[in-house]
């Protein structure tokens, strides 16, 4: 039996979520234009697994995930639960598959955000609305 999943309590995500599960990521991976993924993490606190839906971008292999919140002054919990373990599963499109997050150095973050920010320009806007410096995750298939 699998384990499982405690899609976002977010109304629209987990609509987002059901969409892209259903249709086995035909419907759903196009979201207003901008590519997503689904994000399944486990919870640091409580060992479930949650799943999200996020805008992406690519760097060679490696998918990017921008830890924004819309700017707010924390991290969103997804972030915090990767930190606490890195090993996440990713739905892109129809395929499923296992991956290790890290987050992104300044370098690697300055690399990157241009390319990030023309995916979806609000973050330059998010990252003006706090002062802490949003995280970009990469993740690397195992």
């Amino acid at each position: 039996m699998a384990e499982q999943v405690v899609d976002s309590p977010t109304g629209w995500v987990a609509d987002h979520i059901k969409q892209y599960v259903e249709s086995d990521g035909k419907e759903g991976h196009d979201w207003r234009g901008v590519p997503t993924l689904l994000l399944t993490v486990v919870g640091r606190k409580t060992g479930t697994k949650r799943r999200t839906a996020l805008i992406y971008g690519k760097d060679g292999d490696d998918y990017l995930l921008v830890a924004s919140k819309g700017g707010a002054p924390k991290n969103p919990l997804w972030y915090e639960n990767l930190v606490a373990n890195p090993d996440v599963e990713l739905q892109v499109g129809s395929d499923v598959f296992e991956a290790t997050a890290r987050t992104a150095t300044a370098e690697e973050k300055e690399r990157l955000w241009p390319g990030l920010v023309e995916i979806w320009p609000d973050y330059a806007n998010y990252q003006k609305k706090t002062d802490r410096d949003i995280p970009v995750v990469i993740l690397t298939r195992k």
